[in-house]
């Protein structure tokens, strides 16, 4: 039986009413003017069948999940309305929204990729925030086709950019690309090899590829795709990312990995081999400028056609995909950045929030970007958030938009920023 019992809180869901602060911020010199978030979809199974990587990679047999692979499970739904039930109470503690009050039809804009995890997680994060309100999740009629806007994949097909490309990412691999990387990562894949028993799973058994390490490994880039990668970086990343899962879903210890993950050193070992994933594939800055074009120009859409507050909607949700997140960070050059009590840096059904503030006593606008997230034992113990209980909140800050005490940076010049990062 797993550790939270998310089917009775399913049954309340409909009567959340937006959460009635008992600790209000002391933001006294600054208003709150408008807030985009875009987050990674929430909790979802992974997809372990007869021909998958997973299956393949062990002679054990992989938990069953109820929900299934690549949804948004029940679980992660609950979650999500808890993020959207804080976001509300904090949106009202600073003034931009009405306690208990339903917002107008242009003051909220919610759209995700096209799905169903993505589709899901707004609409669950929609009823929490909103409840009883009429607020629409926008998204492409045809479930299960990728939104142009959300779509990671290559838009150049030209050999100079591929070249480019290429070397970008073995650059941001490391000094000697792919193959040092993984090299670098080697005990991370020993790990795996140990905890799945590699060497009597089908890929060794039925195709004598017997050694995590010494699978063949490459970049692949091709126009109209996302970029990809062969060898153990490919194989560790969905077995390490379904470990990651089982143990966000609140599986029992002993089931999770078969109860072979033994520190917290470990995870953070596994969960390495998926930061790298992301990085290498859609953070090198050439690639990331070229996947994340038409997301980049959405955000700069909403953020910067206007400093009033009633020049666009209040709040905007975007729901995508890591792979997004990876390559809006490198696009805008954000810092390196740290996220305490999580395994990932990329985290399930984490959010980057832009926040258009203006200065009380100057009316000057001011711009602050967060990371906000559950941690792993928020998500595993399905903690219901609040301004007594909240996510954790990281300060991001741009190369080209450099941050005061507070946390913010001149809206002028993240203005700036953003259109030299969708040139």
């Amino acid at each position: 039986m797993k550790t939270f019992n998310y089917r009775n809180i399913l049954l309340l869901l409909p009567l959340l009413v937006p959460f009635s602060p008992s600790v209000m911020a002391d933001n006294d010199e600054y208003q709150l003017e408008q807030v985009l978030m875009f987050s990674r979809h929430g909790l979802r199974a992974p997809l372990a069948d007869a021909g998958s990587v997973l299956a393949q990679s062990t002679p054990k047999t992989w938990p069953a999940w109820d929900t299934q692979g690549g949804y948004l499970t029940p679980k992660g739904g609950v979650l999500e309305s808890y993020f959207g039930k804080y976001v509300n109470s904090w949106m009202v503690s600073e003034g931009l929204f009405g306690k208990d009050k339903c917002p107008t039809n242009d003051e909220v804009v919610v759209y995700a990729n096209s799905l169903q995890r993505t589709i899901a997680t707004a609409q669950y994060f929609t009823l929490g925030a909103f409840p009883g309100c009429n607020v629409k999740v926008y998204h492409q009629a045809g479930i299960g086709i990728m939104d142009p806007t959300f779509n990671p994949v290559i838009k150049d097909d030209s050999e100079q950019f591929k070249q480019t490309a290429l070397d970008a990412m073995n650059a941001i691999a490391g000094k000697h690309g792919l193959d040092g990387l993984n090299q670098q990562l080697k005990p991370a894949y020993d790990l795996l090899t140990a905890i799945t028993d590699y060497k009597n799973a089908p890929v060794c058994l039925e195709q004598k590829r017997c050694d995590l390490n010494a699978e063949p490994a490459s970049f692949t880039l091709v126009s109209n795709k996302e970029p990809g990668v062969t060898g153990p970086l490919r194989i560790g990343t969905s077995i390490s990312d379904a470990f990651i899962l089982q143990y966000y879903e609140g599986f029992p210890l002993k089931d999770i990995a078969w109860g072979k993950i033994k520190s917290d050193r470990e995870w953070k070992q596994l969960a390495s081999i998926k930061d790298h994933y992301g990085e290498v594939l859609f953070g090198s800055p050439e690639v990331a400028k070229n996947i994340s074009a038409p997301l980049l120009n959405y955000i700069n859409s909403k953020l910067t056609n206007g400093n009033d507050r009633n020049s666009s909607a209040k709040f905007n949700l975007l729901v995508g995909h890591d792979s997004n997140v990876s390559s809006l960070l490198s696009a805008l050059k954000i810092k390196d950045y740290q996220l305490p009590g999580q395994f990932e840096k990329t985290p399930i059904g984490g959010k980057i929030v832009f926040e258009r503030w203006s200065d009380k006593a100057t009316g000057k606008p001011l711009m602050k970007i967060e990371y906000l997230y559950q941690t792993k034992e928020q998500i595993r113990n399905g903690d219901v958030l609040s301004l007594a209980n909240p996510p954790k909140r990281v300060v991001l800050e741009m190369e080209d938009c450099p941050i005061d005490a507070n946390g913010f940076c001149d809206f002028e010049v993240f203005k700036q920023a953003m259109k030299q990062a969708i040139q």
